[in-house]
C-alpha cells in the first residue's frame, strides 16, 4: 500500500510505496552497521576526552610527540600525520569516482579508481604501522619517578629537548646482564634501556647545560622547566629509565595517552586494513566482470559507504589526538 503526499493544489510530492528510500537490503544493513560502529567510536572518543580533561595538566603535547618523518633527521611536528590524513581523504575521493563510474557502467574507470583507493589505503596502514613503531621506540628517553611522573631533559642554552645520549655517561659494571652460564634457572632476560638511572644522573651532574622538565603544563601551555637546583632535587625520586611508550610506561607523559593512542588508532587501523582487504576483493571482482554481468555495481557503492565512514572517523581521531 502506497502513501501519497500532496500540496493544497493537488501537486504530488512523494509516493513512497513499500521502499520510501529505494534502498536495497544490502545498503540498509551497511547503514545499520555504520551507525552501530559510529556509536562505538563515539564512546571511545568520549572516554578519551574525559580522561584528557581530567589529567589535562600532565597530558602530552602532540606537537612534541608526533614530530618524525621517514628518512629524515629532525623535528617536523604533524607533517607526516597530515600527509597520512591527506592520502586517506584522497582515497575517499577516488572511491567516489569509482562509484560514479559504476553507475555509468564504465568498467575500466571503476578498475582504475578502485586500484587507486586500495593503494591509498595500503599507504595509510603502512604509515600508521611506522608511526606506531616510532612511538614505541621513543624519541629521546626520560626518567620515571616513584609516583609515575615523567622527567624529560632540556638543553638550557637552546631550549631544545635533550636526548639521554647527549649527556648520560657509561659506568663500567653498572649494567651487567645475566648470562645463560649462570645456572639452570636462567630463562632469559628482557631488553634493557640504553642507560641506567645512575648513568643518567651522573651525566646530568657533569653537564651544567642540562635541565629537567616535568610533564606538568604551566599557564603558558608549556611543560614546566626546573632550575638546576630543583632538577637535582627532582632526580632523587627517579626510579627507572623510560624509552618510548607502551601500555605501562610513556616517555612523553601520561600513560593514559599511550593507552588511548594504541587502542583507538589501532581500532581504526583495523577498520582501514579490513577496508583495504574488502576493496581488494571487490577490485578483483570488477576485473573479472562479476558486476558487469549482474548489470550493476551496487557492491562497489556499499563498500564505498564503509570506506567513507572510515575516512570520516579518522577526521575525528586526527582532531582529538593531534590538533586539539
Amino acid at each position: 500500500m502506497s502513501t501519497t503526499v500532496t500540496t493544497g493544489t493537488g501537486e504530488k510530492l512523494w509516493d513512497g510505496g513499500n521502499q520510501p528510500l529505494g534502498a536495497s537490503y544490502g545498503k540498509m544493513m551497511m547503514w545499520f552497521f555504520l551507525v552501530s560502529d559510529a556509536l562505538t567510536f563515539s564512546g571511545f572518543l568520549a572516554a578519551y576526552g574525559f580522561s584528557r580533561f581530567k589529567f589535562i595538566e600532565t597530558w602530552p603535547i602532540a606537537d612534541e610527540v608526533f614530530t618524525h618523518v621517514p628518512f629524515t633527521h629532525g623535528s617536523y611536528p604533524m607533517i607526516y600525520v597530515a600527509l597520512m590524513t591527506f592520502i586517506l581523504i584522497m582515497s575517499s575521493v577516488t572511491m567516489v569516482l569509482a562509484v560514479d563510474a559504476g553507475h555509468k557502467m564504465q568498467k575500466n574507470k571503476v578498475i582504475w579508481y578502485m586500484f587507486l583507493t586500495v593503494i591509498g589505503g595500503a599507504i595509510f596502514v603502512g604509515s600508521q604501522a611506522w608511526e606506531w613503531n616510532t612511538f614505541i621506540k621513543g624519541d629521546k628517553g626520560a626518567l620515571e619517578t616513584k609516583g609515575g611522573r615523567i622527567l624529560q631533559f632540556v638543553k638550557a642554552d637552546s631550549g631544545e629537548r635533550a636526548a639521554l645520549s647527549d649527556f648520560a655517561v657509561t659506568i663500567p659494571g653498572d649494567r651487567v646482564q645475566h648470562q645463560n652460564k649462570n645456572g639452570i634457572w636462567f630463562y632469559g632476560e628482557g631488553s634493557m634501556p640504553s642507560y641506567s638511572v645512575n648513568e643518567v644522573v651522573k651525566g646530568f651532574k657533569e653537564n651544567s647545560n642540562i635541565l629537567v622538565r616535568t610533564e606538568t603544563i604551566n599557564a603558558e601551555g608549556e611543560k614546566t622547566l626546573l632550575s638546576r637546583e630543583e632538577s637535582l632535587a627532582k632526580l632523587k625520586s627517579a626510579t627507572q629509565v623510560v624509552e618510548g611508550a607502551n601500555l605501562i610506561h610513556n616517555e612523553y607523559g601520561s600513560r593514559l595517552f599511550a593507552d588511548f593512542f594504541f587502542f583507538i588508532t589501532g581500532f581504526h587501523g583495523f577498520h582501514v586494513l579490513s577496508g583495504v582487504v574488502i576493496n581488494l576483493i571487490i577490485f578483483f571482482n570488477v576485473v573479472i566482470g562479476t558486476y558487469e554481468r549482474r548489470g550493476h555495481y551496487e557492491m562497489v557503492e556499499k563498500v564505498g559507504l564503509y570506506w567513507h565512514f572510515v575516512d570520516l572517523v579518522w577526521v575525528f581521531v586526527f582532531t582529538f589526538f593531534y590538533l586539539v
